[in-house]
């Protein structure tokens, strides 16, 4: 019987690891069959291989469209040793049986993302012999491997040294991983190229971004598992997007800590979100979703402060977000309250062993430059999943319609735009108190308007007068209004649209309020 063990196909487009792949299988009498990018830097490391062209006697064609599609490459993948008609079918083909196949695909995904990849270059990167010899691999998993990830090459290597070729456990779940990688890649074409031919809509979305597809798919990888969901009998698991930037909350990488929980997670995000919305040095605290302070300040440690004074007894526990890297003194002020979780871009070295200090402290850091922000915005319901933009649009309050007597001062505008920045992170309905640089009070998930605007009057923690309000969504009624007179507010954003608009308008111009509208509204659910 002819024994497949010795024959191994190396086409990757990520070389991570296969130099010293090759090198151990070469070492163990493997004969390597490679292609021409491959097959360049294993001879460039000293590595013999012998080039898919001598092999299948046949030179690529096509500008290397064509290369591995040949009887003599997959006729030795799919071959089954076991079966006489097939050992006989080699002999006369003079094909020789392929037990290893270690091949990964061109990055589609990653090309197709970049808005200045032209048509050809995107078509270009559609794949067509790796995904056939991945999957003939897999299909024959019962005596072939198949590798896709580098990050297998360590393990399958120790099977091979021990025992000839990996253990059939292994190539069981090789192949499961390998169908998985195919389907992920054929559903990225599936998606993007659409939109790349010219056949999908126009976004008609006021943000812009990505259109709504007929039918979408969710290719997520598992990162983490959590000790559990939301309550402990629930099951929780954190899944990354293939393309998720360094920068977002999934792809963060924790530097010290406790395990992350998914309700931890869940007031990063949050968290992160919020605080992105500014240039100074800003900080956000975030409690069960909701912001508990927001700052800015000349620095970090400042921001911080403000913030927390927004609502000190909230605070405590909670998760908090910075847009700078952590210096020593904001670590140092952080470090003075419990908290649960820091998410920033980055850590600067002297402020490492203070964050220390706090064994179980969460720290993350989202560094990486691009937006967060990938896809679309999903939420689950029973049965299926509502999809949305994410709410990223942004106002010039400067150019906001003013709807009373008194136009809000330079002063008051300059507050209007942080507390509207504020509001559009808030559970509705959202009403948040505030100063030029900071919150300082906030009422959110309320089941009435004016409730919100109570809460967040009997939440500040210093007086209120002078301050200025942001509303996520219109006032229903002019309540809301007389009950903000009470503390004294000057100026008030809202988007305005509501039936009573007039009176509304009408109860701020009897208040000697300057009020504002958007005309954009930023509910929260």
């Amino acid at each position: 019987m002819i024994q497949p063990k010795k024959r191994a196909l190396l086409s990757v487009y990520d070389k991570e690891g296969i130099v010293e792949l090759a090198g151990r299988l070469a070492a163990l009498g493997y004969t390597l069959l490679s292609t021409g990018g491959t097959a360049e830097a294993l001879r460039k490391a000293g590595i013999g291989v012998v080039e898919i062209a001598h092999y299948t006697g046949h030179p690529e064609i096509l500008e290397g469209r064509v290369k591995t599609l040949h009887p003599r490459v997959h006729g030795g993948i799919l071959a089954d040793p076991a079966k006489e008609s097939h050992r006989a079918d080699l002999i006369r083909n003079g094909i020789e049986p392929i037990a290893l196949v270690v091949v990964n695909l061109y990055p589609f995904g990653k090309v197709a993302a970049r808005p200045d990849a032209a048509l050809d270059e995107v078509i270009e990167m559609i794949d067509i012999g790796g995904p056939t010899m991945i999957r003939a691999a897999a299909k024959n998993f019962m005596h072939v491997g198949v590798l896709v990830d580098p990050s297998d090459y360590p393990g399958v290597l120790r099977e091979i040294e021990q025992g000839g070729m990996p253990t059939e456990a292994t190539r069981r779940r090789l192949a499961a991983k390998a169908f998985a990688h195919t389907a992920a890649y054929d559903g990225a074409i599936r998606d993007a190229l659409p939109a790349r031919l010219g056949l999908v809509e126009a976004d008609r979305s006021p943000a812009g971004g990505e259109s709504l597809p007929p039918r979408l798919r969710l290719d997520l990888e598992r990162r983490q598992v959590l000790r559990y969901g939301e309550n402990p009998h629930q099951r929780g698991a954190l899944y990354l997007e293939p393309q998720a930037s360094a920068a977002s909350t999934a792809a963060a990488r924790q530097i010290q800590g406790k395990e992350l929980s998914f309700n931890n997670l869940l007031d990063l995000d949050a968290a992160w979100r919020q605080v992105l919305e500014f240039e100074p040095p800003a900080a956000a605290i975030i409690k069960h979703s909701n912001p508990c302070g927001v700052a800015v300040g000349v620095s970090l440690e400042e921001a911080f402060a403000k913030a927390r004074a927004t609502d000190p007894a909230s605070a405590f526990g909670g998760v908090v977000a910075l847009n700078r890297a952590v210096d020593a003194r904001a670590a140092g002020a952080l470090t003075s309250l419990f908290l649960e979780c820091v998410i920033a871009p980055d850590c600067a070295a002297d402020a490492l062993p203070i964050l220390a200090r706090k064994e179980g402290l969460r720290v993350l850091v989202a560094g990486g430059g691009a937006p967060p922000y990938s896809g679309l915005d999903l939420r689950r319901i029973t049965g299926g999943l509502l999809a949305q933009d994410w709410d990223r649009a942004a106002t010039d309050l400067s150019r906001a319609r003013v709807a009373t007597v008194r136009a809000p001062t330079a002063e008051e505008l300059k507050a209007l735009d942080f507390a509207w920045k504020v509001a559009k992170h808030a559970k509705s309905n959202a009403i948040i108190l505030a100063r030029a640089d900071r919150t300082i009070g906030i009422g959110a998930g309320q089941m009435s308007r004016v409730d919100s605007v109570r809460l967040a009057r009997m939440k500040a923690q210093e007086p209120t007068a002078g301050a200025v309000l942001a509303s996520d969504a219109f006032f229903p009624f002019r309540d809301g209004l007389d009950e903000a007179s009470l503390a004294g507010i000057t100026a008030v954003v809202q988007p305005g649209g509501s039936v009573k608009d007039a009176e509304v308008i009408a109860a701020a111009d009897q208040h000697g309020m300057a009020m504002i509208l958007t005309g954009m509204r930023h509910f929260l659910h």
